[in-house]
């Protein structure tokens, strides 16, 4: 077994032992010992030989996939890709030319452009962290169904044992409900947009989180409301805010993330929430609860629509961010009598969901192996934050919160840095590296820049961002 370095275990003395493992295998590389093609050891036999847990190995092997030195295919292995050189890894090509941010580009074009190596802006799951083997089994499960039982349009409310999944899960969760209260839409963002058009009006009034969901801010606009900002920190929403807003205006309603929220991570304590259903019951206002990371969060959080019910509160989710994000299967959770509204604008929009991406979906959660795949993505989150909190205290990064869980870390410069630049600035310096970020003014209703930066925790890990944290660090 080849040994490629001696860990050192010294915190104080040295680098993470993530860091360390990169760099041993990037230097490596650089030096020939490794050569494009070749395969590195398994996780397992390299944790083994170097005394590490498989958790760090793990962590180390994802860092240089996303970084495009090693690639990964099932029954094969790691191997060094074909595109690495035995020299000084170059991030983006001299001739390559960074898109122009913005809303429009973070919109629609960022989905498309695959020319970014370091995305630690973006807001899904490594490929590689995907339980490929689940997805295959369910895609061979669904090839098997007869043409006949597929040919049409399907159910307005989409299919309907994918729909009793979610009914006995969210029973779990303390909501009684029919199956003919729960409608399936092309991912949460559908569904949105779907409660949007059903319930509100050009100027209507409505809440929204500040910083909250950059692509909802966009159907906002589209739709022409009036959209008033509740600030949201570590222990929950400003609720006094809400409060004062809701004594002067109409609001129709209030969108909030409850758990793990994008882009701060945060979730709602439990007084917290009590005391938002308190205020939509005093103002009578809407609760519309995105929740489409709950699946990622390992311990508890409240549930607003198991709280209150369905006749004060509106449930949207998905599997984009558990499953896959191409998989574009999310539902809505209402009444009954509001989710026929809802399924009339839903055909309006577009008539029937894709029945085979639902059968899909359902494939992967009856399985029996969804669970453990999701904790075992948990505990690799967990150990990324630890490691991506270690690496932001080292740089003096503010920190707003520290989950332990979930896609996103908050967080900016601190002592000054870049504060009167911006951090949107910052994301494009950072951009002709090949670096993507996200800087808070993309999920600030006002556009504000304040210099807080949406991290995602599985991409935030690589050497190669933090050079470039510590080269406009000192140039600021």
């Amino acid at each position: 077994m080849q040994l490629f370095f001696e860990p050192v275990r010294d915190r104080k003395q040295a680098v993470s032992l993530v860091d360390q493992t990169v760099e041993a295998i990037e230097l490596a590389i650089r030096q020939g010992l490794l050569r494009p093609g070749m395969p590195v050891p398994s996780i397992r036999q390299f944790a083994k030989s170097h005394g590490l847990s498989t958790f760090t190995v793990s962590a180390a092997y994802s860092r240089l996939v996303a970084g495009n030195l090693l690639t990964a295919r099932p029954g094969s292995g790691y191997r060094v890709a074909r595109t690495a050189r035995n020299e000084a890894p170059v991030v983006a090509p001299a001739s390559w030319v960074p898109p122009r941010i913005g809303a429009s580009w973070l919109l629609a074009d960022i989905f498309a452009d695959h020319s970014i190596p370091i995305k630690s802006g973006c807001g899904w799951l490594p490929a590689e962290w995907l339980n490929e083997a689940g997805l295959q089994q369910s895609l061979k499960q669904v090839a098997r169904t007869p043409v006949n039982q597929v040919a049409g349009y399907g159910h307005p409310y989409g299919y309907h044992p994918l729909r009793e999944y979610i009914q006995l899960r969210l029973d779990q969760h303390g909501l009684p409900l029919s199956s003919d209260e729960i409608l399936l839409t092309q991912g949460a963002s559908q569904g949105l947009d779907i409660v949007i058009r059903t319930l509100l009006r050009p100027g209507d009034v409505i809440a929204v989180e500040q910083p909250c969901y950059a692509n909802f801010l966009q159907l906002l606009r589209q739709a022409g409301l009036k959209v008033l900002s509740v600030p949201r920190d570590g222990n929950g929403l400003c609720l006094d805010t809400l409060d004062r807003l809701a004594r002067q205006h109409n609001i129709k309603a209030m969108f909030v993330n409850t758990v793990l929220q994008n882009p701060t991570g945060t979730s709602l304590g439990m007084s917290n929430a009590f005391r938002l259903l308190q205020l939509a019951e005093q103002y009578d206002f809407r609760v519309i609860e995105d929740d489409v990371s709950r699946d990622l969060m390992p311990g508890l959080g409240p549930m607003l629509v198991a709280l209150a019910g369905t006749g004060r509160v509106v449930y949207v989710s998905g599997f984009s961010k558990s499953i896959m994000p191409s998989m574009r299967v999310g539902y809505v959770v209402a009444n009954a009598t509001l989710l026929k509204e809802f399924a009339k604008t839903k055909m309006a929009m577009g008539l029937t969901s894709p029945e085979m991406m639902e059968r899909m979906v359902h494939q992967v959660l009856s399985q029996g192996r969804h669970r453990a795949h999701l904790q075992r993505v948990q505990e690799r989150l967990r150990q990324a934050h630890d490691e991506l909190g270690l690496l932001m205290d080292k740089h003096g990064f503010e920190v707003l919160d520290r989950p332990q869980a979930g896609l996103f870390l908050w967080a900016r410069p601190g002592g000054g840095q870049w504060r009167e630049q911006g951090a949107s600035r910052l994301a494009e310096l950072a951009l002709k590296d090949g670096i993507w970020l996200a800087p808070g003014s993309y999920f600030d209703p006002e556009q504000a820049d304040t210099g807080w930066i949406r991290f995602n925790v599985a991409y935030s890990l690589h050497p190669a961002l933090w050079r470039f944290m510590r080269k406009a660090g000192a140039a600021a």
